[in-house]
């Protein structure tokens, strides 16, 4: 009989999908990673959820709809019937993306019962992620109660931020409840911080980077030595960049007008910032840059336009807090694939004196700035599932 093999399944359970990854574990654990299957559960929130199965060469193995009925419990079940139908596999450990740790998380845990209570405290600061992120390690311990689970954090790389940068101008007594800019997208900005001297000639870290985090959801990272040192995302998943139905941060003053005057209540303010702004909200067409772009009327053009505005002025900001840059990078499904929003981001940074490569931006090349850029542009493919089943095995007895 062949003897299974060893393996850990890394979960990433967003607000409309699931993502997953199935790693194989050598006895040296030290060794690349291998993937063996990657799962892609899309659409949970809307009338056609599709599962999609494929191997570690990106050969589809399986796809296929789902019932509409379909929800985050039962797309979690789904894959993790489908990974042990054949036996195959020793499941080793679970790792999962946890969206907020708050002030206690600050680097990955081993998930127990007291560590479950506290995270559902965190529900309230990520409503629309940690309850998702939470359901799947619940019924993976209905289903494989002696199964150690790993909790890795999207607010833990922004720990090393300063003082400063985690301040709100708040009073001391709600500042003391937990008040304060956290930030997100920390696993891919983990990521990248290792990634980025890998790909350099010599192999250095950058003192001073910007990272731009632009998917469904966007925000950007001020890196010194490899450090989060400011990010555009704050208290909240909310705050910052305009994204594909949030709004990011507008005046407050306008939120307290719309509950006063307009008479919206609460929930549908938050329904309001979180499902129908942003680059949905601008264009009135599309939550997605690509539809954005193929439509190319008046007001998506203003809502991508708006778009590369917000990011200039990020990119402005956080330059100001690393006191000058060396290196931008974009990545997530936006920035790793959009040539249009990256060429329009960098002509609105020309005040940096960045040069961009035309044609190895539209080649989407890793190095896409000129040789004689003062500042270097790179495209990096983001892999938040690495950073996690890296921190899973690092947990393992």
């Amino acid at each position: 009989m062949t003897p299974r093999q060893n393996a850990i399944l890394v979960f990433n359970a967003g607000s409309s999908s699931i993502k997953a990854a199935l790693y194989g574990l050598s006895e040296d654990r030290h060794a690349p990673l291998e993937l063996i299957s990657r799962f892609h559960l899309s659409g949970l929130r809307g009338p056609h959820p599709q599962i999609r199965l494929t191997d570690a060469q990106e050969k589809v193995l399986l796809e296929r709809s789902l019932p509409a009925s379909c929800d985050h419990e039962t797309g979690a079940q789904t894959v993790l019937e489908r990974l042990l139908k054949d036996g195959q596999i020793n499941l080793l450990a679970v790792g999962h993306r946890v969206v907020h740790g708050g002030s206690t998380y600050t680097a990955p845990v081993l998930i127990t019962d007291d560590v479950l209570r506290d995270l559902s405290t965190f529900i309230r600061l990520a409503p629309q992620h940690q309850p998702h992120n939470l359901r799947a390690i619940r019924l993976i311990q209905e289903m494989l109660p002696t199964l150690p689970q790993i909790a890795c954090f999207d607010t833990a790389f922004h720990s090393s931020m300063p003082d400063m940068a985690t301040l709100v101008p708040l009073p001391r007594d709600i500042r003391n409840k937990g008040v304060r800019n956290y930030g997100f997208h920390g696993l891919s900005y983990e990521y990248i911080a290792g990634r980025l001297p890998q790909l350099r000639k010599d192999g250095r870290i950058y003192g001073r980077c910007i990272v731009a985090h632009m998917g469904h959801g966007v925000s950007m990272c001020a890196l010194k030595d490899g450090k989060s040192i400011a990010t555009s995302m704050g208290f909240t998943a909310l705050a910052g960049l305009p994204m594909g139905f949030r709004s990011g941060t507008v005046d407050p003053g306008i939120l307290l007008y719309l509950l006063e005057e307009e008479g919206l209540s609460v929930a549908e303010l938050k329904d309001l910032l979180y499902h129908k702004s942003g680059l949905y909200g601008l264009s009135g067409v599309s939550d997605d840059v690509r539809d954005l772009l193929r439509k190319d009327s008046p007001d998506t053009r203003r809502a991508l336009d708006y778009f590369a505005y917000r990011i200039n002025r990020e990119i402005g900001s956080l330059t100001a807090a690393l006191g000058g840059l060396d290196a931008l990078v974009f990545t997530a499904g936006i920035g790793e694939n959009s040539p249009e929003i990256r060429r329009q981001v960098c002509a609105l940074a020309a005040w940096l004196d960045i040069r961009l490569d035309e044609g190895k931006n539209a080649q989407n090349a890793a190095l896409i700035s000129t040789p004689d850029s003062p500042v270097e542009v790179w495209v990096i493919p983001t892999n938040e599932e690495v950073m996690i089943a890296r921190h899973t095995i690092a947990l393992l007895p």
